[in-house]
């Protein structure tokens, strides 16, 4: 696996000067996905990581003149393209990663994270906003692309998706991207989705909305729930309940969505413990997966999972938010490293312990690192 995104790496085209050039690019780049997987979160934690592993770094990379510095690293991830990096990283992930996939309707996450301290008011930059999919089931990621704000998801979707394999898959959305013409891009490539349905649709959100109030949330309404259970964790009660519409035909504004299979309502009741405070929230779903109600529901709640095992993952396991790197393509290319390790950590099985545990793990130990990297 490491060995095939090392040959990508080389596929990157090396933005210095050629006669000043002293270190080669893939070694920068290999020693900073080692660093970064041994919990190194800045440059000179980079360069302090490869100077106290530089013997054993010898093994597999050239390294002609050392160790680079820090400033050295800082340089070089300001100047790669970070487009470039993505596509390397893309391509990296459809060979290794996607092609183990052989289970029906693997569930792609897509959603957004923003990088807390990545702003610069002294240039007017906001912070930077990136856009990732990811195997719920699998916990890896399987792209990413930046976007100038939070809504600028809708422009880097297409490309998205484009990148990916999407056959047998079921594809999740927010509200943000409910489109027809992103669920028509979705099912053309044979995948379906399940998107959030908002008051971004209009008339077709109205008809929904008043659909289920009548024959599943009045007193006597017929419409039984496909899925309805309580959680008690976390010190709070929760009560889940998701309905399903058994005829998509009733909603004459939804007649031009392609592949529709099945309409959703979500019900959500939360109290807190020791509040006193209890409050409820509807969210309503538009799919073409060919599955049954419960599965559905089902996928409805694993689509947070972008949230815990990636935005919540890389917050505070690998310190994203904060990152006070604030040069954009740095900070960009800096997340990718961050996906990169979270890839090869999250695929090695040979350690049964924690993300944290196991990038201690290699940074203590380089027997472990190797076949970290080495799988």
């Amino acid at each position: 696996m490491f060995q095939t995104l090392i040959t990508h790496f080389v596929t990157l085209e090396d933005p210095r000067c050629p006669g000043k050039i002293a270190h080669k690019l893939v070694d920068i780049l290999v020693i900073a996905v080692c660093a970064v997987i041994a919990e190194a979160s800045t440059f000179d934690d980079i360069a302090l990581y490869g100077r106290c592993k530089q013997e054993w770094l010898k093994g597999f990379l050239d390294l002609p003149h050392g160790i680079p510095s820090h400033d050295t690293f800082r340089r070089v991830l300001m100047l790669i393209d970070p487009d470039a990096f993505e596509r390397c990283f893309l391509a990296w992930v459809h060979e290794v990663l996607r092609t183990e996939t052989t289970v029906v309707a693997e569930q792609i996450a897509i959603d957004g994270k923003t990088v807390r301290r990545s702003f610069d008011r002294r240039r007017g930059r906001s912070p930077l906003h990136l856009v990732s999919a990811y195997a719920t089931e699998r916990g890896v990621v399987l792209a990413q692309r930046a976007t100038p704000d939070k809504r600028g998801k809708l422009a880097v979707l297409p490309e998205i998706l484009d990148g990916l394999a999407l056959g047998g898959a079921l594809v999740s959305l927010d509200a943000l991207a409910c489109r027809r013409e992103i669920a028509e891009a979705i099912v053309c490539r044979g995948g379906a989705y399940l998107i959030t349905l908002k008051a971004n649709q209009g008339k077709a959100y109205d008809e929904v909305r008043g659909w289920f109030a009548q024959h599943a949330f009045a007193r006597g309404a017929a419409l039984r729930p496909c899925f309805d259970a309580f959680d008690d964790g976390h010190g709070r009660l929760v009560r889940r309940r998701v309905f399903a519409c058994p005829d998509v035909g009733v909603f004459a504004t939804l007649t031009n969505w392609p592949g529709l299979t099945a309409v959703l309502a979500s019900e959500t009741i939360r109290s807190v413990n020791g509040t006193g405070k209890t409050t409820a929230e509807l969210r309503y779903y538009v799919s073409s997966a060919p599955m049954p109600p419960d599965l559905l529901a089902a996928a409805i709640r694993r689509h947070w999972a972008i949230e815990n095992g990636l935005s919540w993952v890389l917050d505070v396991t690998f310190g994203e938010d904060d990152s006070r790197v604030r040069e954009r393509s740095a900070a960009r290319n800096l997340a990718m490293l961050r996906r990169i390790a979270l890839d090869l950590v999250r695929t090695n099985t040979s350690l049964k312990a924690s993300l944290k545990g196991k990038r201690k793990c290699a940074a203590w130990d380089d027997s472990f690192m190797t076949q970290l990297i080495a799988a």
